[in-house]
C-alpha cells in the first residue's frame, strides 16, 4: 500500500531505479531458500523507495544481499567492562554489516506494512553507515545542517526513550529506543509507512526526514485519501 500511493511518475521512477539496483547488487540465499523474481523485485522496490530522490549512489559502498527464508541466528561475542566475554545467540529479521552485505528474512519482507518494514530498516542502516557507524546521523546533503539534525533528532530520541521507559505502548516500534541508530532506522520505516503517526508525534523530526529523503509520504497519503473519498462519493 505504501508504494501504491506514489504518483504515476514516481512509480515509473521507482521501477527504473529498482532495475538499475538489481543490476548493481548480488543476491544470494541461505537456509535452503530458492530465490525468485518476487524476492528480487520486492526487496529492490522497497529498498529503493528511501533513495528515490537521493539516487542509487547512496547505496554505492556495498554489493551483497543475503536472503533467509525466515528469522536467522547470529552468534554474538561481547566483552563487558570487567573483560569477561559473553556469548549468546541473537535471533534477527535483518542485519546490515558495515562495508559488507545486507541480510533479511523473506518472511519478514512479506510482512511489510503498518509501520513494519525490515527492508527499509536495514537499508536505512546502510544510509547511516555511509559516513561511519550507524549512529543516527547519516551523511547529510546540502539541504540539511548537522547541528540542526542533532538538535531535532536527539530531542525526539530522548523523548521517545522516556515514553518507552515509562511503559507507554507506542504506535512507533519501541525497538527504536535501543540506540540512536535504531531510532533512525525505525523512524525511517514509520516515515514511509505511517507518516501520519510520525508527523503527529514528532512534527519537527518528520520535517527533518522529509528534507533528508526529499519526499513527503504524508502529502501522498493525504492526496490518496482525498482521491479515494472523491471516488467513493
Amino acid at each position: 500500500p505504501f508504494l501504491e500511493i506514489l504518483s504515476t511518475a514516481e512509480q515509473a521512477q521507482l521501477k527504473e531505479m529498482a532495475e538499475a539496483f538489481l543490476g548493481s547488487k548480488e543476491f544470494s540465499s541461505a537456509g535452503g531458500l530458492e530465490l525468485t523474481d518476487e524476492i528480487y523485485v520486492s526487496i529492490a522496490a522497497q529498498g529503493c523507495l528511501p533513495i528515490l530522490k537521493l539516487g542509487l549512489g547512496a547505496y554505492r559502498d556495498w554489493v551483497g544481499i543475503i536472503v533467509y527464508p525466515d528469522e536467522f541466528v547470529v552468534r554474538r561475542h561481547i566483552e563487558d567492562e570487567s573483560g569477561v566475554v559473553h556469548e549468546y545467540d541473537d535471533v534477527l529479521a535483518g542485519e546490515a554489516w558495515a562495508g559488507g552485505p545486507l541480510i533479511v528474512s523473506w518472511h519478514d519482507v512479506k510482512m511489510a506494512g503498518d509501520g513494519y518494514n525490515v527492508v527499509i530498516h536495514e537499508f536505512a542502516h546502510k544510509l547511516d553507515m555511509l559516513n561511519g557507524d550507524a549512529d543516527g546521523i547519516p551523511a547529510l546533503h546540502s539541504d540539511l545542517d548537522a547541528s540542526e539534525w542533532e538538535t531535532i533528532f536527539f530531542a525526539a530520541y530522548d523523548d521517545f526513550c522516556a515514553r518507552v521507559d515509562s511503559g507507554e505502548e507506542t504506535l512507533i516500534d519501541p525497538y527504536a529506543s535501543e540506540t540512536p541508530g535504531e531510532f533512525f532506522a525505525v523512524l525511517s520505516e514509520s516515515f514511509f509507512e505511517i507518516p501520519d503517526v510520525v508527523a503527529g508525534e514528532y512534527p519537527d523530526l518528520y520535517d527533518l526526514l522529509r528534507r533528508y529523503y526529499r519526499q513527503d509520504p504524508l502529502a501522498r497519503l493525504t492526496k490518496a485519501a482525498s482521491a479515494s473519498s472523491t471516488a467513493a462519493s
